[in-house]
């Protein structure tokens, strides 16, 4: 992982949780009259680069979206391959991950994955659970609507028990109930492939989050393009509204 270590780039503010949603794969594929297998496989490689890239960098959390509560809906050829990909990550690149001082965390509803990739996860969580050099979360079977319906009958439960009273519930009520509770919300959220929305990914935590969209589809995304996409991020003035302190 630390074979050569990109330069970070000078006179700014680091951001200290990237957030990244990987698009392109598909479009990456037909590009080059290959099925979209080939595209994910690429993108796998990039993600692994791309977390080299955040350590290296010295960012502190990385998050990645692979799998959207939507993507269910794809055709379920393709479903099987990502879900492939995915028990091969977790069998072959957590050793590498660990040995470089990675904590990796899965967040999303598990309900819908098999159960031998959810033991996967469970035993990559546990034996990477005390590393600090990076928080990498990869978020999988998510969707922030569905996780905000969650935090919400979550909530509803405790008042319905008496643990909490209505007027008991605000902003860090809510958010302690959230997948990301005991995380920083995102300085920098990068969706690659030219498209200009979030959707639907941390919806909730995004709501300061500076967006920079590029146009590069994500089997591509290399150390450039993170390093274009944090000095873009650099040159912002971040504004969190007459309200809102942070220190």
């Amino acid at each position: 992982m630390a074979a050569i270590e990109p330069k970070a780039p000078e006179g700014g503010t680091m951001p200290g949780h990237v957030a990244i949603i990987m698009d392109g794969n598909g479009r990456w594929a037909k590009s080059r009259g290959l099925p979209r297998s080939a595209g994910h496989r690429r993108g796998a490689e990039a993600a692994r680069g791309c977390v080299r890239a955040a350590a290296n960098l010295g960012i502190r959390h990385l998050t990645l979206f692979s799998f959207s509560a939507e993507n269910w809906k794809r055709p379920l050829e393709e479903v099987d391959e990502l879900m492939g990909l995915l028990r091969w990550y977790l069998k072959s690149e957590i050793d590498e991950l660990h040995n470089n001082g990675v904590r990796l965390r899965v967040i999303g509803d598990r309900s819908r994955l098999a159960t031998d990739i959810i033991k996967l996860i469970e035993e990559a969580e546990a034996l990477t659970s005390e590393n600090t050099r990076l928080n990498l979360m990869i978020a999988l079977s998510y969707g922030g609507r569905q996780e905000v319906v969650a935090a919400a009958r979550a909530l509803a439960e405790r008042v319905s028990a008496g643990e909490l009273t209505p007027d008991e519930i605000d902003a860090e009520q809510f958010q302690a109930h959230l997948y990301t509770v005991d995380l920083p919300d995102p300085d920098l959220i990068i969706r690659t492939s030219g498209e200009q929305r979030i959707s639907n990914f941390l919806i909730w935590q995004s709501a300061y989050s500076e967006l920079v969209f590029l146009n590069t589809l994500w089997p591509d995304f290399g150390e450039a393009d993170f390093l274009a996409a944090i000095e873009e991020y650099q040159t912002r003035e971040r504004r969190y509204g007459a309200s809102i302190s942070r220190t």
